[in-house]
């Protein structure tokens, strides 16, 4: 993709793209049961924004506008399989999040959600698939046996098995539903849930994978680990924002605009960055996200690709 281009240009683009290369990669009939292949692309190809690949693809693309690749294979056929992997985990995640024992929700991304449809065993088999292909397509794809593509591969496995598992992900999930009183409380060692368990919370929850798909995008387009280690530094912000926000939409937004029900959190008096700060301070915390972010990409020399773009969308978004 052109650097040229301008982000709405590349975010259409990155879209199509991604859906194309998911449309490729998940299993069919006769190689998995139909009614999974179906459940799996109702809730994969159910919309949303897609944040996650366009991370991984903006981010190899800002490595390489930087020109410090290494490698011949081009930057997006590099990053596509690991862009593809983790938008397959976070949908993963969506499905078993909206379940009855968990946040129990009726929609998402403007539909019935996959439970509702299938019912709670499909739905949870569908979830536990997407997963499993996720990590299958990391280590398959791209094909070749050089020694720097594997390594950078068994990095990115690396990096996003931790962000979805129980140090990332999984850990979030499990503090919130501490939090929510759907699990014992109260652990050793375990913080309570103030200002600064709920940054840890989410830092797991959403925070984590966000961080993990621009910096398998960076791994996989060959960047230094100084260039890697500024990525997530960026995209730690761009969580952070992009958590805040939903907080902030989910006051103010309606089912309609959010795809998902509105007003959920404050009916179950959960703690979010809006309870807690209030709105205006909300918007405030997010900016400062923001700024943050652009001075990273500033001082690692990462102002030629979008990533500037997607933090200020990040913050802008209304849905």
């Amino acid at each position: 993709m052109a650097p040229t281009d301008s982000l709405a240009v590349f975010l259409d683009r990155a879209r199509a793209t991604v859906d194309a290369a998911l449309e490729r990669h998940l299993p069919r009939p006769p190689r998995c049961p139909a009614i999974v292949s179906e459940a799996m692309r109702y809730s994969v190809f159910a919309g949303g924004k897609r944040l996650r690949p366009i991370l991984t693809l903006a981010a190899a693309d800002a490595v390489a506008c930087l020109g410090a690749t290494s490698g011949t294979r081009p930057t997006q056929e590099a990053a596509l399989p690991a862009a593809c992997a983790v938008e397959l985990i976070h949908t993963y995640s969506l499905i078993h999040d909206d379940l009855p024992a968990m946040d129990n929700d009726t929609l998402r991304r403007g539909r019935p959600t996959l439970h509702i449809v299938y019912g709670d065993g499909i739905a949870i088999l569908a979830g536990d698939g997407l997963q499993a292909e996720a990590f299958a397509l990391l280590a398959r794809e791209p094909a070749g046996d050089q020694p720097a593509l594997v390594a950078r591969k068994l990095r990115a496995i690396q990096v996003v098995g931790d962000a979805a598992g129980t140090i990332g992900l999984v850990g979030g999930q499990a503090i919130d539903l501490q939090a929510a009183g759907q699990a014992p409380a109260g652990r050793e060692g375990e913080r309570p849930l103030d200002a600064d368990g709920l940054r840890e919370m989410h830092g797991r929850k959403t925070g984590a994978m966000i961080r993990a798909s621009a910096v398998a995008g960076a791994i996989m387009a060959g960047a230094s680990d100084d260039l890697i280690a500024s990525v997530d530094r960026y995209a730690a912000d761009v969580g952070l924002a992009f958590q805040i926000v939903d907080d902030i939409l989910d006051v103010e937004g309606s089912a309609g605009e959010l795809g998902k029900t509105a007003g959920k959190d404050a009916a179950e008096s959960k703690l979010t960055y809006a309870a807690l700060h209030g709105l205006a301070r909300s918007r405030e915390l997010a900016a400062e996200c923001a700024a943050r972010a652009h001075q990273t990409l500033f001082d690692a020399r990462l102002t030629a690709g979008y990533l500037g773009g997607i933090i200020d969308w990040v913050v802008s978004r209304k849905n």
